[in-house]
């Protein structure tokens, strides 16, 4: 009973650090800002419950990363599609003020729709390896799939990326140049 205690404290202490990036993850995969939270609750209580299933010295990021997209398997995305719900739109989930920050917002707006076009499951491949850093191993751990699953759709991923023309910034309206 007192190892499933130190590991229940341990998760409550290291939570609050992975929030943000479980919230990330939630608003990819189900591309609504109020089912990414919950999704990111349903994981917090989850992980809470099941604190002795964690492997102390293991990086608590995937196995949290692992539970939200179990979960979104098992219950979110069943009720999404019987409910028949939208999408965020990109313009409205990235925010800016000042000219640098709306050309990144331009910039980011344009990856963003052109990695939402991709299939479900190379888009939740590419965030997890590429936005969130993830090794293909831990990326495969995380979508319990094998490595070469892994690596298949990054493939695909990217060639499917690369047929789009290149990325361009809305010019300086004083100088005229692109940034």
């Amino acid at each position: 009973m007192e190892v499933a205690i130190a590991s229940d404290q341990a998760i409550r202490a290291e939570l609050g650090q992975h929030l943000a990036r479980l919230w990330r993850y939630g608003l990819l995969l189900s591309r609504q800002r109020h089912v990414a939270e919950d999704l990111v609750q349903a994981t917090c209580v989850r992980a809470l419950e099941r604190a002795g299933q964690y492997e102390p010295g293991t990086r608590m990021d995937r196995w949290l990363l692992s539970i939200l997209h179990s979960i979104w398997l098992n219950e979110v995305r069943a009720r999404r599609v019987r409910l028949g719900q939208g999408l965020v739109n990109a313009d409205e989930a990235l925010s800016f003020d000042g000219e640098h920050a709306a050309q990144t917002h331009v910039l980011a707006a344009q990856v963003i729709r052109r990695v939402d076009a991709l299939p479900e499951t190379q888009r939740e491949t590419v965030y997890l390896a590429y936005v969130e850093g993830l090794s293909y191993r831990e990326v495969a751990d995380v979508l319990q799939v094998p490595i070469g699953t892994v690596m298949s759709r990054l493939a695909t991923a990217r060639l499917k990326l690369a047929e789009y023309p290149p990325l361009h910034a809305v010019p300086n309206p004083t100088t005229g140049e692109r940034r």
